[in-house]
């Protein structure tokens, strides 16, 4: 690894969690939570939806799918943040409507949180809930060949471990079950959390955190892929996705790696598949959409 990204090892814990708190670059989450409910609910009011579709065994283990207009149509999956431990698809539903008007399906993944479930666990409840969706492609109603990941913060660790190489075998599916994926604010690196207070719910040990930081993990087949991160966010989440981001580069990855003007942490997913947004234009750019006639 190059010596920057190993400048943490150096700092006290307080400075890490601070690094590591991304509440502390704006007044309050508060609103943003907030805004993500009311979009989430108005999507559910205005737009064709299957709600609670079950792809696993345990309570927690759904989906919400947003079929669009053609049954050929991408599907954009999005994995929520929260750190593991927050927040679930039901206020995971905001970029569903700018899908829909794109020609996009869209669904909004479940799993189960910390302390209830580890990381480990977590990352196989994703990685099942998408072979999931992908063999049930011809049964709801999209293209299985353009599925396309999303995730936010957590959410982009999750969808990262995705890009790792040997996981499809054992979750039933083929190599390129995945066409893309576009990666918001994500920790791509978990050691720096160990012996922190955000790990503590996690039991995250350095064995775990290293075998489950998809920046140490060999990569699979080489995937076009977004890597972006808000202006108003902490240096450490900024060196994270660019660091992320060489990684993949390296691998043979097609890299697209931005900044996104006045952005924070909490509103830049709020842009994902907006096309009035630089962050939505390229998601739309990378799906290859067009709006349904």
């Amino acid at each position: 690894m190059n010596p920057k990204d190993q400048a943490w090892r150096n700092w006290p814990v307080v400075r890490i969690e601070r690094e590591y708190s991304p509440s502390r670059c704006v007044p309050s989450a508060g609103p943003f939570l907030a805004e993500y409910e009311i979009r989430s609910r108005k999507a559910e009011q205005l737009l064709a939806c299957q709600k609670d579709l079950r792809w696993g065994d345990r309570l927690d283990e759904t989906l919400d799918f947003f079929p669009a207009a053609s049954r050929d149509a991408p599907l954009l999956v999005f994995i929520h943040g929260g750190y593991w431990q927050e927040l679930s698809k039901n206020e995971s539903l905001f970029a569903a409507a700018d899908c829909i008007a794109n020609g996009i399906a869209f669904a909004a993944i479940n799993y189960t949180l910390a302390p209830l479930a580890r990381v480990e666990t977590i990352v196989d409840q994703c990685r099942r809930a998408v072979a999931w969706l992908h063999r049930r492609a011809g049964v709801i109603g999209f293209d299985s060949g353009r599925l396309y990941l999303s995730g936010s913060s957590a959410g982009g660790h999750l969808a990262a471990m995705m890009l790792a190489k040997g996981w499809q075998h054992t979750a039933g599916v083929s190599d390129d079950a995945i066409a893309g994926a576009v990666l918001l604010s994500g920790i791509y690196d978990l050691e720096p959390l160990v012996g922190t207070n955000i790990a503590a719910p996690l039991h995250l040990t350095t064995a775990d955190a290293v075998g489950l930081s998809p920046i140490r993990l060999p990569l699979g087949r080489p995937l076009p892929t977004i890597i972006a991160w808000g202006e108003n966010e902490t240096s450490e989440f900024k060196r994270q996705s660019g660091s992320y981001a060489s990684r993949l580069e390296s691998a043979g990855f097609s890299v697209s790696a931005f900044e996104v003007a006045g952005a924070n942490h909490f509103d830049i997913v709020l842009d994902l598949a907006d096309p009035a947004t630089a962050l939505g234009r390229a998601t739309l750019e990378l799906i290859g959409a067009s709006a349904p006639k």
